[in-house]
């Protein structure tokens, strides 16, 4: 699910189960730098770029799939779970790459891209909300934990844009110097929802032959919340992830990045 929709829901389902909760317990409302240098290091000046990009057609093989990480749905994202192109905006140019990693869109004008959407399902999530039975008989506080509890669900849209000769490389590079320039935020609006970016914080990943990651905080409706974004590339292709968790921007907690995704994708692109 893209990002402003996952705080949708996130903000409607946290409303609807604290007012069931309140109900039930009869009270008020409670309320970088690559992370292996010298893989990085290395990779602009030695590794070539495949000359030709893939077509969507290869794309969709090396894509991963169901099965290919334990315990985690994948599939392909519906019309509700993506942005349209050309749907993102923001208010400083040189920041752009970022918004549109941000939105799993990507930088420069890959010849060909695949997506999926990957659902990670805490074993809380996967028995649901709640009832209000349930809820009656816990404690205030007992019952706001297993409301939070049923929402840690991290989602992650995943990405392949595969581009010709060093287009790939050219948009990673695009987007680690858009990154240290926006560190300090800027404003985008996507699919008419505005938006602050507040930080965007370098972090350490290890996956292709180069890469970048970031955790990017913004702010919705007062809300905020943080979002995992890791791209790195191998060859031509440059592999994208945007990854949300429900639960966490209900806490205001930190979540960890799609590590076992992120691996999966790396095995399958070689």
């Amino acid at each position: 699910m893209r990002a402003t929709s996952v705080r949708r829901t996130a903000l409607t389902v946290s409303a609807v189960s604290f007012a069931l909760l309140v109900t039930a317990c009869g009270g008020g409302g409670g309320g970088d730098e690559q992370g292996d240098e010298g893989k990085s290091g290395s990779a602009g000046a030695s590794d070539k770029p495949t000359a030709k990009a893939f077509t969507a057609g290869e794309l969709e093989k090396l894509a991963v799939t169901q099965g290919d990480v334990k315990g985690q749905e994948i599939k392909k994202p519906g019309k509700d779970d993506v942005f349209a192109p050309g749907s993102v905006t923001v208010d400083k140019a040189a920041c752009k790459p970022v918004a549109l990693a941000l939105s799993a869109l990507p930088a420069g004008k890959p010849a060909a891209s695949v997506q999926r959407l990957v659902v990670d399902e805490s074993a809380q999530a996967k028995k649901g909300m709640p009832s209000m039975e349930e809820l009656g008989k816990m404690s205030k506080k007992e019952a706001e934990e297993a409301t939070i509890d049923s929402l840690d669900i991290t989602k992650t849209l995943t990405s392949l844009w595969s581009y010709d000769a060093d287009g790939a490389e050219q948009a990673l590079t695009t987007l680690r110097e858009a990154g240290k320039t926006c560190a300090g935020g800027f404003t985008m609006t996507a699919d008419g929802e505005k938006q602050q970016v507040t930080k965007v914080s370098e972090e350490k990943v290890s996956a292709g032959q180069d890469a970048v990651a970031w955790t990017v905080g913004t702010k919705q409706d007062g809300t905020p919340a943080d979002t995992k974004v890791v791209v790195f590339r191998q060859g031509g292709t440059l592999a994208g992830f945007s990854s949300f968790n429900i639960a966490a921007v209900t806490r205001g907690d930190a979540f960890e990045q799609p590590t076992a995704v992120i691996d999966a994708q790396a095995a399958k692109l070689g």
